[in-house]
């Protein structure tokens, strides 16, 4: 068994890289990795024994600049030299980094490669605001819920009140107007509890295996959707039962998979529509400001025509709606039940592809 087919050792003294958000690289006089932390990793998308003992080349089309950087800081012309740096890569989208090249005493000709996405701030940033604006969504639509709630009952009490005193002569023709009355306040009624539901319920904890959670929106949905519609499966199953409310999570994905098959009607005609549940670990991950050894990184991706530019931005915003007819409460409460699970929900969506990612912390 040669040397590239064996588990790649993690030296302690290199343990506490692990904990470092950016990737680092060990390598050796040949430019060859010997060692790559978490971070890597996860950036890379490849394990530290598949990279093992190959070359950077291997794992990038454009490495000149690169290399250069390397032989000037192993030439010793600078303690450690920063660069802005595009690495591209076969099939994958090219990887925009910062980064920062240190030449190492032992051992000799050992450099140590620090990769940041040049990305990875922007998006720290866009989750903070993520979470600002559920928390300032969760405190308007409980104030909104409860101001609106209050009237809605008077006016339904005054109809029916009316309605008794109606005059027997006329009773037949007034009452089709209370009656729209009461009919409003009822369908208003129901739309105010659905926004203040999630606030309502109480978050009930217990042990949640993710794939028991998709297995049962995957029944629901295909006996929804018994033909033209197909629910592929691609699952890690090594991630770990965690601690979680399993009914909030299956609404969650529900809400999401349930909007996907409604933008996908013209596909489920055809035959040809697809969602897609996968599941993977991803490490080193940071969910509002804190930062998680692994984390359960799930995608439910449907082949449909896109989420509309205008309304991109706002998907997650209390009744906005890109079907006609649709409550714009899906959404909502799915970021509402992630964020009670201290994780994050995020999406990209273009035509003919549409992602949504939640990220929630793992034991």
């Amino acid at each position: 068994m040669n040397s590239a087919s064996k588990p790649a050792p993690r030296p302690a003294e290199l343990a506490g890289l692990d904990l470092l958000a950016s990737a680092v690289l060990l390598l050796d006089a040949s430019n060859h990795i010997v060692y790559a932390n978490a971070a890597a990793e996860n950036l890379l998308e490849s394990s530290l024994k598949a990279m093992s003992r190959l070359a950077l080349r291997d794992l990038f089309i454009n490495t000149a600049e690169l290399d250069h950087v390397l032989a000037q800081a192993r030439a010793h012309k600078f303690s450690d030299l920063r660069q802005e740096l595009a690495l591209e890569r076969a099939g994958r989208e090219p990887l925009h980094v910062h980064g920062i090249v240190s030449a190492l005493e032992a051992p000799e000709d050992g450099l140590l490669l620090e990769l940041r996405e040049t990305v990875q701030q922007m998006k720290l940033d866009r989750e903070e605001r993520l979470l600002d604006q559920s928390q300032v969504n969760k405190e308007l639509i409980r104030n909104l819920a409860h101001e609106i709630k209050n009237p809605l009952g008077g006016i339904r009490g005054a109809a029916q009140l009316l309605e008794m005193e109606l005059p027997p002569l006329h009773l037949g023709q007034l009452r089709e107007y209370t009656q729209v009355i009461i009919k409003e306040a009822d369908r208003l009624q129901t739309l105010v509890d659905r926004l203040l539901a999630p606030h309502r319920r109480p978050h009930i904890v217990g042990d949640v295996n993710i794939h028991e959670v998709l297995e049962r929106v995957r029944s629901l949905m295909l006996a929804e959707f018994p033909s033209g519609l197909a629910i592929l499966r691609d699952y890690d199953a090594s991630i770990p039962e965690f601690r979680g409310d399993k009914e909030q999570l299956i609404q969650t994905v529900l809400n999401i998979a349930h909007n996907a098959a409604q933008a996908l009607a013209g596909r489920i005609e055809n035959g040809d529509a697809e969602i897609r549940f996968r599941t993977r670990v991803a490490r080193q991950v940071t969910l509002a400001k804190v930062r998680y050894n692994l984390a359960l990184d799930l995608h439910i991706i449907d082949n449909g025509p896109g989420i509309p530019p205008q309304i991109r931005d706002r998907i997650f915003y209390p009744l906005v709606s890109g079907r006609d007819g649709g409550s714009g409460l899906g959404l909502t409460l799915a970021q509402t039940f992630v964020h009670q699970h201290l994780g994050v929900i995020e999406c990209e969506s273009r035509p003919g592809y549409t992602d949504f990612r939640i990220l929630l912390p793992l034991p």
